[in-house]
């Protein structure tokens, strides 16, 4: 008792130390990796990592509510994942609608809205109908996004934007010298949400392993050694911290920032 006390009296100070800081990410993007690993060295299946890794979400989604972040972007399931072993990938997605289904009720209660990216046709039917109904659950609410990449890649995404582009070229709608960042950027999944200003990567791979190429740009990185099931409040506040003390220049340097404000 006296060590779960310790440990909640040092998140409440570390989330108070965020908010008076003031400068707070819109956008947090998480590569979740480690699950696997965090399992074997227990000697459990690889589908237990990922159970104790649904604890982790549970955890940080409840942290970006309480620290007012507006949107939270997790890379859940990449288009490469569908090689791994196929009783691994049938236990994810009955565990992601279990999930899914479970946490609706909670979700609402805290005005969280769920969005979902990737090529979704990929997923199995029960997969999909599970989260169109947790979507459509939650799709009036306003309080922090929740957005999911399933069976996603970026590459595929860029692609994706770019033979949309390419269509009203050939129908006339548009000339080639009226493309630009912006019209990329309305044709890509997150053409609604603002670009990640963080991307967390657990696990201490430094990769991007084709995760939004296009959104995180200018986005802020943070690699921590700390597996996924063992990621928590705790760890998810020192990495805001970590991004509170970055300076963002966007190309400029620190004299023009600070006469920009």
């Amino acid at each position: 008792m006296k060590e779960i006390l310790k440990k909640n009296r040092e998140e409440d100070e570390l989330k108070a130390q965020l908010l008076n800081s003031g400068k707070l990410p819109q956008h947090v993007a998480i590569i979740m990796d480690g699950n696997g690993r965090w399992a074997k060295a227990r000697g459990l299946s690889r589908l237990k990592g990922h159970e104790e890794g649904i604890n982790s979400v549970r955890a940080i989604v409840e942290a970006c509510g309480e620290l007012g972040i507006k949107v939270l972007t997790l890379y859940t399931f990449s288009k490469e994942n569908w090689k791994r072993p196929k009783n691994e990938i049938t236990g994810l997605w009955r565990l992601l609608i279990q999930t899914v289904t479970r946490e609706v009720p909670e979700l609402n209660k805290n005005n969280v809205r769920l969005k979902v990216i990737g090529i979704l046709e990929d997923l199995p039917m029960s997969a999909r109908e599970g989260v169109k109904y947790a979507v459509n659950e939650l799709a009036n609410n306003t309080g922090l996004i929740v957005n999911l990449a399933l069976s996603y890649s970026s590459r595929l995404e860029i692609l994706h934007a770019v033979r949309q582009i390419a269509q009203l070229v050939a129908r006339g709608e548009i000339q080639p010298h009226d493309i630009d960042e912006q019209m990329i950027h309305q044709h890509l999944y997150t053409a609604d949400l603002p670009d990640p200003d963080l991307l967390i990567r657990t696990s201490g791979e430094n990769r991007i392993s084709n995760f939004l190429l296009w959104q995180i740009a200018y986005s802020e990185l943070y690699v921590t050694e700390i597996l996924w099931p063992d990621f928590r409040k705790k760890e998810f506040y020192q990495a805001i911290g970590a991004y509170q003390h970055r300076e963002r220049r966007y190309g400029m340097v620190t004299e023009q920032l600070i006469v920009a404000e």
